[in-house]
């Protein structure tokens, strides 16, 4: 019984032991979890951080000769963007500037960029004219869109459009650009973002450019009822928030008319819209006072040329265009677009002369064919190019 007693007591003299040293190591254990923890969420937060980073603004070596990364902040807050220098620039010989402004599920000049969407550097190279990718802020939007249709995105001085057009200024003033040739074009929401700048910000904006995008105040239209809510409703807010510095900003319209997520539809009121806008503009009534008249040329398909309708004179206030071609479907930016697409493009309103566009057309097609062939909006942007090119060159 003596020794049976004797090792109960060693049996529990040990447990005791035991006991206490699990208990002085307790704070040890509780710290290195915490320490495991930590750095388990260190490495998550900056793994998704350089993911991030590199979604929305690139890789370095993604940089070309000419580039430069910027940052605009304001009191309204701060946006990201990048500017190529064509080989033209010396700082003193004041350039042309082209913004050019991504959509949905896009970025500037990161992942899945407007930069290699619209290949504006090779053409900016090729004639002479800074171009400017603004990149949307990531989260700011779910999807990487513009906000164009928040009315509280609408308005001068606040917002998106204070942010974009305080970029161009910038950019004007930082490189010594012409401040009288600073042009913008959009896709998607960004093209919506493009015409709400021609309205916000007119004496800006020199022409505006929309792929697939609406007219001003589109968050206002009901997309089961879209009469209930007239095109010249929303032009009369968009001439009214132009204010005494309303002008006739000419803009090009480029829809594809099987486009399943953007409908024709929103081409054609945005047409009707900035008519409408127009005509206000002229004397304050809408009363059809611009006298618009439509011609068409069409020029046939050849070997490494698509073909496309042009107006034999662009000084007609309202232009239409079209091109028709088989190409892939825009995979790059999750459009959806379908493969066989109408290009429809008119030009509202126009009324300088854009000289030489159907031989510059050709030859601007010839040299970089291959290339627009690719896909989808890169024949977009080419007819895009073809009026902006010559429109900068000739006035």
């Amino acid at each position: 019984m003596k020794k049976i007693s004797h090792h109960l007591r060693e049996l529990n003299l040990k447990k005791v032991i035991k006991s206490d040293r699990l208990r002085s190591d307790l704070p040890f254990r509780r710290w290195r979890s915490l320490w495991l923890t930590s750095s388990i969420l260190v490495t998550v937060i900056a793994t998704v951080g350089i993911v991030t980073a590199a979604f929305q603004f690139g890789l370095p070596w993604w940089m070309q000769e000419g580039d430069h990364n910027h940052l605009y902040e304001s009191d309204g807050g701060s946006l990201r963007y990048q500017v190529h220098l064509p080989p033209q620039f010396d700082g003193t010989t004041q350039l042309p500037v082209i913004m050019a402004i991504h959509g949905c599920g896009m970025t500037g000049y990161g992942w899945n960029s407007m930069k290699s969407t619209t290949q504006f550097n090779r053409l900016a190279d090729h004639e002479g004219f800074i171009v400017v990718y603004p990149t949307q802020r990531m989260f700011r939007n779910l999807i990487n869109c513009w906000n164009s249709t928040d009315p509280r995105e609408q308005h001068r001085y606040s917002g998106e459009p204070a942010l974009l057009a305080g970029i161009a200024r910038q950019v004007v003033e930082e490189y010594n650009a012409d401040p009288a040739q600073v042009h913008v074009a959009g896709a998607s929401s960004g093209a919506g973002a493009a015409v709400i700048l021609a309205v916000t910000y007119p004496d800006v904006f020199a022409t505006v450019t929309s792929v697939a995008g609406g007219e001003y105040g589109l968050n206002q239209v009901n997309p089961d009822d879209p009469n209930s809510t007239p095109p010249d409703y929303t032009a009369r807010q968009a001439w009214s928030q132009m204010g005494d510095r309303a002008r006739q900003v000419p803009l090009l319209v480029i829809q594809g008319e099987e486009d399943a997520v953007v409908p024709p539809l929103v081409a054609t009121r945005l047409v009707a819209h900035w008519t409408a806008v127009a005509d206000f503009v002229d004397d304050g009534l809408l009363n059809d006072s611009l006298n618009l008249v439509e011609e068409t040329t069409t020029v046939p398909s050849e070997q490494g040329r698509h073909s496309y309708t042009t107006p034999p004179s662009l000084r007609r206030r309202v232009c239409l265009s079209s091109s028709r071609t088989s190409s892939r479907i825009w995979s790059t930016s999750g459009q959806g677009l379908p493969e066989k697409a109408f290009i429809s493009i008119t030009l509202v309103p126009m009324p300088m002369p854009l000289s030489g566009i159907s031989s510059s057309a050709t030859r601007s097609h010839s040299q970089l064919g291959q290339r627009f062939e690719r896909s989808l909006p890169y024949l977009k942007f080419l007819l895009t190019t073809y009026v902006i090119a010559n429109h900068l060159r000739t006035t």
